[in-house]
């Protein structure tokens, strides 16, 4: 593991660092949260535990600024665990293996937890600095994030006092966000029978792997390619030209991950094995070279399996390839009013042949327009329904509505060009923040969401910018310097 705490901005990176070493896995934060509240009783500051496991910690403001608002710092304890298949990494209880590569850091063959450990350690360091200059500060650190906005569903309502809230959870230096999507995710169980394997056959594996991944809110217009499309691809030709019949199918992992490897075990009868084989070696270099330039790493591996003594009835088998085939991936509508920014989307997610002979196949739905992302939600539902599978929608959660006129959106700006001598961009975002929640229970929020470049989150490819984490440290320093004072002496 590299030491991180050596890099600029130092406090920064020193808690990054620590950061890295603990285990915070979506409804696992219990040691994270532990280090939180260790740390505020160290330096003896006022913090809070609500139900949800929500921490807040409060902070007095420096001499001379205690008439400033007072403004809430904001981020998520979970990170996404996600790794390459050769990792023997235990997300429960190792350290994660940072190093440094040019101006990145990044995991050795994991997620990096930069979304949201940055976010993390700017509150820690900036709680931890008595010699800064701010107003009265309170950090919030919420739970299970990226499962669905838990701890944010489960914030109490006032228990926090700040007016101005900074979101620390963006992933694009020189960009201010002051509005994001809403989601909804859509899981479809599907129970199934099975019969014995058709004698003489043999059975094959066949692999997808070596696909970048990535968010599936701020990299599904990237053109990745999803791993479960592209094996599903390959399954339904071979079924209707092989008489191919399925063992098992699994794909992806995690709702907001675009799906980088899936497997399926296909039998197939003897008397096509060798043309088969020819087939399938053509087909795979057709795709191949239709996902060279977005997806040049991508794999696709045919190797002999042992063969299963079960198969899915061809009933079954036909209604799973179909729905997976025609299921809704990608992008589905751009924005008409911001350039460049995604609508609405939808990723189909993982695939899981469970105990008691079910599939369990995920998705996950955006749109910052609510009658959009119902739509898209019920389509991928009608999908699934059409196989006689149960289908439910779980973790809703609102989208967060820009506000031009915000007045830390000013100080923002101003700061920025004061410090880089140039605008940054304002924008919305196509991906989940706990903002749109916060506005639910704190309408009076003023609020904004910026931080460093993180590249490929959610995926074991993910890297921070070290050179943007200075400028999003020193802005982040420049804000807090500038807020505004109370209107009056009873507001906080």
């Amino acid at each position: 593991m590299s030491d991180l705490s050596r890099l600029k901005p130092e406090p920064v990176w020193k808690y990054f660092h620590e950061i890295t070493k603990i285990p915070r896995a979506s409804k696992k934060e219990e040691r994270i949260i532990r280090y939180i509240t260790d740390f505020a009783e160290k330096h003896k500051l006022y913090h809070a535990k609500d139900k949800a496991g929500n921490v807040l910690i409060r902070k007095p403001a420096a001499k001379g600024y205690e008439n400033r608002k007072m403004t809430c710092l904001q981020g998520h304890l979970d990170m996404v665990c996600e790794k390459v298949s050769s990792s023997s990494h235990d997300f429960d209880k190792d350290p994660l293996e940072t190093f440094v590569e040019g101006d990145w850091v990044k995991a050795a063959g994991t997620t990096l937890g930069a979304d949201n450990g940055i976010g993390l350690a700017a509150q820690l360091a900036v709680l931890d600095d008595t010699g800064l200059v701010h107003g009265p500060v309170e950090c919030l650190f919420t739970v299970d994030e990226e499962t669905g906005l838990y701890g944010a569903y489960g914030l109490e309502s006032g228990f926090f006092d700040s007016r101005i809230l900074l979101n620390l959870d963006s992933e694009d230096e020189g960009e201010i966000f002051i509005g994001s999507a809403g989601g909804v995710g859509t899981t479809a169980t599907i129970t199934y029978n099975v019969r014995n394997s058709p004698e003489p056959s043999k059975a094959y594996r066949l692999q997808v792997s070596g696909l970048q991944g990535g968010h599936s809110g701020t990299d599904i217009h990237k053109n990745r390619g999803n791993s479960i499309k592209i094996l599903n691809q390959i399954l339904w030709e071979i079924r209707n030209r092989f008489g191919a019949r399925l063992s098992v199918f699994e794909g992806g992992n995690l709702h907001n991950a675009i799906p980088r490897e899936s497997y399926a075990v296909v039998v197939i009868p003897d008397t096509y094995v060798d043309v088969f084989l020819d087939y399938v070696q053509e087909y795979v270099k057709k795709l191949m070279a239709e996902y060279f330039v977005d997806e040049p790493d991508l794999k696709i591996a045919v190797t002999p399996a042992e063969l299963p003594g079960k198969v899915l009835k061809k009933k079954i088998q036909e209604k799973l390839l179909n729905a997976l085939y025609i299921c809704p991936n990608g992008v589905i509508g751009w924005n008409k009013d911001i350039e460049n920014l995604v609508e609405t989307s939808t990723n189909l997610a993982s695939i899981k042949f469970k105990p008691e002979n079910q599939i369990v196949i995920t998705t996950s739905q955006r749109s910052s327009s609510d009658t959009a992302r119902q739509l898209i939600a019920n389509s991928v539902r009608s999908t699934f329904r059409l196989t006689g599978a149960k289908v439910e929608h779980t973790g809703e959660y609102p989208g967060w509505n820009p506000n031009p006129g915000s007045e830390i959106l000013n100080v923002a700006v101003t700061s920025y060009e004061r410090l880089f001598g140039n605008k940054p961009a304002v924008k919305a975002i196509h991906a989940g923040l706990e903002c749109g929640l916060f506005l639910e229970k704190y309408p009076y929020l003023d609020m904004i969401s910026f931080g460093p470049t993180i590249l490929d989150a959610h995926s074991p490819s993910e890297r921070v910018s070290i050179e943007t984490t200075v400028k999003f440290w020193d802005l982040l320093l420049d804000i807090l310097k500038n807020i505004p004072e109370k209107e009056n002496p009873e507001e906080v």
